[in-house]
């Protein structure tokens, strides 16, 4: 009898958690300062709670001993401890991420080799798209235990640097003045931030000069960095500012090796040559 109780214990701690979860979202939560993500997680572990403390009373109530459940979901829980370890990890990372807060919807980051724009912050994964509209699904403990960049983690504004060679012939001052007024000129430059010019290197086909300028959104980074470096090409190619490709010049040194094939004096004795066989 004490089995059969136990489905509508279950349905009816299911029904409590679900109530519950649904009155803290629209009178609690809603009030809060907090992101869609920061609710839901908060939603689901108020949830499981709810669930697990009802589970637990109406367990007592039907006269359950408890020592020996715990005992059995001991064992059990070892076993699929080590199966779901992994799921565990990403689990509690997405827990860090949500309340601590490094990255949330819209931010541009970069993990390593991913580079994109976070979509969407889950249990789990964390969703980001890329600029080729690709949707990337990264484990959130990936992106706890590595090193990451964001581009928008207090100001959404970036500097772009577009380095570009100049012959060692061309104009430098010129050139730098090309480049300034482009700078200024860049429909995605952050007003009152003037762009600056600096000379980088001096490399074996040219001088490096390099572009800096202000941005007012980390998403315009590659629209940006293309309309500059196009600029740049056509403006020097109007005012004969030589842009290098790469060359080498390539020196011999003279020696007094003399490379010309022996002559064979006649009076030297010539090797002797076997007589041809005869053809049938």
């Amino acid at each position: 009898m004490t089995l059969l109780l136990l489905l509508p214990l279950f349905w009816f701690a299911s029904w409590v958690s679900r109530l519950t979860r649904q009155t803290a979202e629209s009178a609690l939560f809603a009030r809060m300062s907090m992101d869609a993500a920061q609710r839901f997680s908060f939603a689901s572990l108020l949830r499981y709670a709810v669930m697990g403390l009802v589970i637990i009373i109406g367990l007592s109530l039907l006269g359950i001993n408890l020592s020996s459940i715990a005992v059995v979901f001991g064992v059990f829980g070892i076993g699929i401890g080590f199966g779901l370890q992994h799921v565990v990890a990403n689990f509690f990372s997405g827990m860090i991420i949500i309340f601590t807060r490094p990255i949330k919807e819209g931010d541009r980051i970069q993990i390593n080799e991913f580079e994109g724009t976070v979509e969407s912050i889950r249990v789990v994964a964390t969703v980001v798209n890329t600029i080729a509209n690709e949707t990337l699904i990264i484990p959130n403990s990936y992106i706890v235990n590595n090193a990451m960049h964001n581009y928008s983690f207090d100001d959404r504004r970036i500097v772009v640097r577009n380095p570009v060679q100049v012959a060692y012939s061309a104009d430098l001052d010129k050139a730098m003045e090309v480049m300034l007024q482009i700078g200024d000129e860049c429909l995605y430059r952050v007003p009152g931030k003037e762009p600056l010019v600096r000379v980088r290197s001096f490399d074996d086909s040219g001088i490096t000069l390099m572009l800096l300028t202000w941005i007012q959104d980390t998403q315009d980074k590659y629209a940006s960095m293309s309309w500059i470096n196009l600029e740049i090409w056509r403006r020097f190619r109007a005012q004969g500012v030589e842009i290098p490709f790469p060359q080498r010049d390539l020196h011999i040194r003279s020696s007094n090796v003399d490379f010309r094939e022996p002559q064979v004096s006649p009076s030297a004795p010539q090797a002797a040559h076997p007589p041809a066989e005869p053809l049938d």
